[in-house]
């Protein structure tokens, strides 16, 4: 015959259920697969409608002036180092889809909070509590990592170009097509930024417990060895500094993830494990959300006077 106590403990697990069930009317997000899809396309119309308003903003003449000028920087700075470098176009059609390629990227950057809240927005029903706390965390700190690796990739490309202008015998023109110098500039964004999320990727498969610091401790010399391969092959130039440029402020990054996995498994063995303090006539928590029991330390059940 259960106990009193059982049922006490099971009434008010019931009743916390039925209040968060009326604060919010579909709590699991749950839905038929068709609205899935439905709500899926929709976002998806937002999204790429936000990225069209910002392409068409990127085709404006004076913004878009303003965007090469940019992007050509690097390059300038290396043409006015080697003399015999000029970027081309070979095609009819290579001017008009040069501003459509720089626009669309603009329009990507520009409109990337509105994509991305639309993308947050249809996975965010499907999560737990602590699973939208992890990725308000995720974002705050990828982005600026990512701009981060970006801004020394910018910073470094010119010393790379110069290099191989320079590989060039004398009285040879180097002549880049506008397309391949587009790829190269892009291909050096994303690697540096995606070097810089290497720590936080790091953090986050501790906090799911996927890794522990005793794993990055073995490690760690692998780890950064690894990073100044990538480092010397993502940058072209031989210069010891270009490649220091993205192999220590990564080196530096790593270290700092290790001690936040470090502190957080630390955490980990100093709390009691979830069952700890519960009796063997008690019901576990079924909700992990929900307030703690009274009297579950010292192993006493809610409604129990001994």
């Amino acid at each position: 015959m259960p106990k009193l106590a059982d049922t006490i403990t099971g009434a008010r697990l019931l009743g916390a259920r039925m209040v968060a069930s009326q604060r919010q009317a579909n709590p699991e997000g749950r839905m038929p697969l068709m609205d899935h899809i439905r709500e899926l396309r929709s976002r998806l119309l937002k999204a790429l409608a936000a990225v069209a308003i910002g392409m068409a903003i990127g085709f404006i003449p004076q913004v878009y002036n303003r965007l090469w000028a940019f992007v050509e920087h690097p390059f300038k700075q290396a043409e006015q180092h080697a003399g015999n470098a000029h970027l081309i176009v070979i095609g009819v059609f290579d001017p008009f889809m040069l501003r459509v390629q720089v626009a669309f990227f603009f329009g990507l950057i520009i409109s990337c909070p509105f994509w991305l809240y639309q993308i947050w927005a249809f996975i965010a029903p499907g999560l737990y509590r602590r699973e939208k706390r992890w990725s308000y965390i995720f974002v705050a700190v990828a982005a600026p990592l990512f701009l981060a690796g970006a801004t020394m990739a910018y910073f470094a490309m010119s010393r790379g170009l110069k290099y191989l202008f320079a590989l060039a015998p004398s009285g040879i023109a180097v002549l880049p097509t506008v397309s391949n110098y587009l790829n190269y500039f892009q291909a050096m964004i994303l690697g540096f930024g995606l070097a810089f999320e290497l720590p936080l990727a790091l953090v986050m498969l501790n906090m799911v417990g996927i890794l522990t610091h005793e794993r990055i401790r073995k490690w760690r010399r692998i780890m950064i060895f690894l990073v100044f391969v990538f480092a010397g092959i993502a940058s072209p130039s031989p210069d010891p500094l270009t490649m220091l440029l993205l192999a220590v402020p990564c080196v530096v990054l790593i270290e700092v993830a290790e001690l936040v996995i470090w502190a957080n498994d630390r955490r980990r063995a100093s709390q009691p494990a979830m069952y700890a303090g519960i009796g063997d006539d008690e019901l576990s928590p079924l909700d992990l959300d929900l307030p703690p029991r009274e009297g579950a330390g010292d192993g006493r059940s809610p409604g129990s006077d001994a």
